[in-house]
């Protein structure tokens, strides 16, 4: 019994790290949140430089007040279907764990909503889905009023070496 009570402590204090605040935004009619410490900035579309030979989802890189970042479509990083860039499709600069250093890296969302502060207890680990699909990306669950939020761990949205090979291009 003591050790069953053990494990239960042990999950909530894992749900109370997630706890925070928290950027939201749309992707596909679907909503998301990255941890606010990981944003740097959020910027409207602006001309995106291509790079030749990378994957799809790498749209390029942009000039941000004289440093080049590289931008990747997160719709395409998923696998969703792409669209049209609307007034409400912006780019949201965040800092990513490289192996040698942080990263600085654009994403493409379709619309910023809000910052929500998020409460570990309403925070739920990410269902499993079999063993071909990996999800190790997804922070968690977070259940709110009208639906739940996909919570990413933007350090392993990409690989290491897809990180590296993004500073390399910018």
């Amino acid at each position: 019994m003591e050790e069953s009570s053990e494990i239960m402590n042990q999950a909530v204090k894992i749900m109370e790290d997630k706890e925070g605040k928290y950027l939201t935004f749309t992707l596909a009619e679907e909503e998301y949140g990255i941890g606010i410490l990981k944003i740097k900035e959020i910027i409207g579309m602006m001309a995106i430089t291509t790079v030749p030979q990378t994957p799809k989802f790498v749209k390029g890189v942009i000039n941000l007040r004289g440093k080049v970042i590289s931008v990747i479509d997160l719709r395409l990083r998923f696998g969703m279907e792409s669209m049209d860039y609307t007034e409400r499709t912006c780019i949201i600069v965040v800092e990513m764990d490289g192996t040698a250093n942080t990263v600085q890296i654009g994403i493409v969302v379709d619309a910023v909503s809000e910052v929500l502060n998020i409460n570990g207890k309403d925070i739920e680990d990410t269902p499993t889905f079999g063993t071909k699909l990996d999800t190790t990306y997804i922070l968690g669950m977070a259940k709110m009023e009208g639906g739940v939020k996909i919570l990413l761990d933007i350090d392993r949205v990409l690989k290491a070496e897809e990180v590296e090979m993004l500073d390399k291009a910018a």
